[in-house]
């Protein structure tokens, strides 16, 4: 069984309602053929229109409904904007429990987007989870501390991740480069 971790392609903004722009849209067909042969039974996404936005070529190709799940949601650093946030960013990866007012720590954040990979694997699913940047980091940090901020400063816009259950332990495979 394989979970397959999406980070959205590239969008117009950070808002919910944030569209991919045009290429956004060719990566996400990129995605769409990247994925096809891969034996996938189910998408979960957030809610975030990029994230759908990203995998509706997929779904369309393979003919899979896309399940929405709010657990997939961007981790909330703060609950209103700032402008000096990549500070704040840094030091919530170096404190996992570090937590603006009104935010969400890393450590609460990476225990909702694991949920959704447990409820995964009790179904026995091999799935796609298409998510955001700063929780796909810490859902792959969860499985290897390895992955951190400097994972995130380096992910691309689509990001793809295999998380593979072989003889015991999980095994971590990047699969998108930037030359798709």
């Amino acid at each position: 069984m394989n979970i397959y971790l999406v980070r959205h392609c590239l969008a117009e903004g950070q808002e919910p309602n944030a569209n991919l722009t045009i290429k956004g849209r060719e990566q996400a067909e990129q995605l769409a053929n990247l994925l096809q042969n891969k034996k996938i039974n189910s998408i979960i996404c957030s809610p975030y229109a990029r994230a759908k936005q990203s995998i509706q070529p997929f779904a369309d190709q393979s003919k899979l409904t896309i399940e929405m799940d709010q657990r997939l949601i961007e981790r909330i650093l703060s609950p209103i904007p700032c402008t000096d946030w990549l500070p704040l960013l840094q030091k919530s990866f170096s404190d996992m429990d570090f937590c603006v007012e009104g935010g969400e720590s890393n450590r609460t954040a990476m225990i909702r987007g694991i949920s959704v990979i447990e409820d995964t694997m009790v179904n026995h699913r091999s799935a796609v989870l298409v998510t955001h940047g700063n929780l796909l980091t810490l859902m792959l940090h969860y499985f290897d501390s390895y992955y951190g901020y400097e994972t995130w400063s380096q992910m691309t816009n689509p990001d793809l991740y295999k998380l593979t259950w072989e003889e015991n332990k999980y095994l971590i495979e990047r699969l998108w480069s930037e030359d798709k």
